[in-house]
């Protein structure tokens, strides 16, 4: 039998203030992300802009706080001037990040048009590469965006037919600036990089004062140059920036259950290393501020091992991405042609690996502010060609927009554990091993406002259903609301729009409150939410 399980939370350990941000996604014109399930004229659905509308209801619904746009790779080979202005006079360019067309049938207005009518907060990336975007043409977009009008950009942007200015707070510098696959890549040069993000900051900053900027860090934990290259990229722009730009995505063997969802740890001592590497260089500029971390990448996902190439490091990194074949053909974005986009493997497995990481970037709210989820706008909205319905995935991910709000709160958790053998999927994802990783995953959120104590909790264990005890009796006044859990026997059940309900959650009976302490029990690989309320 297994043993009993112990959270333990108490109000006078807080960790930091929730960003709205942590929960966002990410959209990059890759496969059907814009076209075919973002855009898609000849979908039953689709508004006077191409937009399907289906996609933009059920979006709507689950109170998706922000996206990052419109990439990715892909911003290094976009000109956004390219991508305004009547559709039949827009420019159409190759796209070497992808192999494909750069059609600008979705330009940069249609892009913030959807953020608007989704009813959510728009993200955007600048091309930072040094053969593509200089500091003017980042200061004409902000201008182009943000100004209210009475310049040639802003009222380039009324004559385009939108009055008033978008608003865009948050601007990222750039993707991905380290990584050789990157058209006009700094990997050799992060001096130069910082540089230029500094000034292109400042700059920015003067066309509108109110916004915000992110500089890249290393694509990755795994590149030889980490975290040197931000060390030195932070020391020329640290003062001038307000996010350091991280991405992950995390692989695990198939078959590797506990790899897969113990892969949150990996992202902790990510978060760790570069805290402690911002922390360390505003010491260096002597200077009062603290740098915030954007997760405005992520992933996890089960990944067959490849043969190892000795010697190869990060390179293998370029061969990942371009995949480059010579007898590849570029394609036109047809999406009458575009296969759904429909992600192998298991549902649940899926889920849990993905919401493993959000319960880290929670436990870590005092500096990771933002968080986009790769895949995210599939998480909260499965699609197909013709149809959108809810993964298992939609749960978790609306119960954190939900709940997930406040003050993150220390979670003391007590129970079983397990070690993580080291692996190698490739050149690049390589593992050390991890000892004494909990089986009960758990972080907290303290809404004050709402008079709401939320516990987030999963369970790694493939066979055991624990007993769990969660200690709340120093939130006085605070009664046991509900337990809520996603848990299937079937690993293999899916979600379709035949059948939208074989994984949805449901109310866990029989748990039992007494003198401020929740006796309750959590199924194997199941995913639960422990609420708890103020009594009126």
């Amino acid at each position: 039998m297994a043993e009993q399980a112990k959270i333990t939370v108490h109000p006078s350990f807080e960790i930091g203030e929730i960003s709205p941000r942590l929960f966002s996604t990410f959209l990059e014109p890759i496969g059907t992300m814009v076209n075919g399930t973002m855009f898609n004229p000849k979908h039953s659905t689709a508004d006077e802009q191409g937009f399907r509308q289906d996609f933009i209801q059920a979006l709507r619904g689950t109170g998706m706080p922000a996206v990052r746009m419109p990439g990715g790779n892909f911003v290094s080979a976009w000109n956004w001037k390219d991508s305004i202005g009547p559709k039949e006079e827009r420019k159409v360019h190759l796209d070497p990040a992808w192999y494909q067309y750069i059609t600008n049938e979705v330009g940069h207005d249609e892009y913030l048009q959807w953020a608007e009518k989704v009813g959510t907060e728009a993200l955007y990336t600048v091309n930072m590469g040094m053969c593509n975007g200089p500091i003017q043409d980042a200061m004409d977009l902000v201008e182009y965006t943000n100004h209210e009008g009475g310049t040639y950009w802003s009222d380039l942007r009324r004559k385009n037919g939108h009055e008033k200015p978008y608003g865009v707070k948050v601007w990222y510098l750039g993707n991905e600036m380290d990584g050789p696959w990157q058209l006009g890549s700094w990997d050799k040069d992060p001096k130069g990089y910082g540089i230029k993000a500094n000034e292109a900051s400042k700059a920015m900053k003067w066309i509108d004062a109110s916004i915000e900027t992110a500089v890249c860090a290393s694509s990755a934990s795994f590149m030889d140059h980490y975290p040197q290259w931000e060390e030195t990229v932070l020391q020329e722009c640290y003062d001038s920036v307000d996010y350091l730009s991280m991405h992950h995505y995390h692989s695990a063997p198939p078959g590797d259950i506990k790899a897969l969802l113990g892969g949150s740890l990996y992202y902790e001592d990510f978060i760790n290393t570069e805290v402690a590497l911002c922390d360390l260089v505003a010491a260096k500029c002597r200077s009062p501020k603290k740098l915030m971390l954007s997760f405005d990448e992520y992933g996890a996902m089960i990944r067959p091992n490849s043969e190892l190439h000795p010697g190869y490091g990060y390179h293998n990194m370029i061969r990942a991405h371009y995949r480059f074949d010579p007898n590849r053909k570029y394609i036109l974005h047809d999406p009458d042609k575009m296969q759904d986009r429909i992600f192998p493997g298991s549902e649940m497995l899926q889920m849990l690996g993905m919401v493993s990481i959000q319960l880290a970037f929670l436990r870590h709210a005092d500096r990771v502010k933002i968080g986009c989820m790769t895949g995210g706008l599939g998480a909260l909205c499965a699609s197909s060609h013709d149809h959108v319905w809810k993964s298992a995935s939609y749960y978790p991910f609306i119960n954190l927009i939900e709940y997930a709000r406040g003050m993150s709160m220390r979670t003391s958790v007590e129970s079983e554990t397990f070690d993580m053998p080291g692996y190698a999927i490739d050149d690049t994802s390589q593992y050390t091993g991890k000892e004494g990783v909990s089986y009960i995953d758990a972080a907290t959120a303290w809404d004050r406002e709402n008079d709401r104590l939320t516990i987030f909790v999963i369970n790694r264990s493939e066979e055991n259903e624990y007993p769990l005890t969660t200690d709340v009796s120093g939130f006085g006044g605070y009664v046991f609301d509900r337990h809520i859990e996603l848990y299937s026997e079937n690993l293999e059940l899916r979600n379709s729009y035949e059948e939208p309900d074989c994984l949805k959650p449901g109310e866990h009976a029989g748990a039992v409150f007494h003198d401020g302490k929740l006796d309750t029990r959590v199924k194997p690989l199941s995913w639960n939410v422990l609420c708890f309320r103020k009594k009126d």
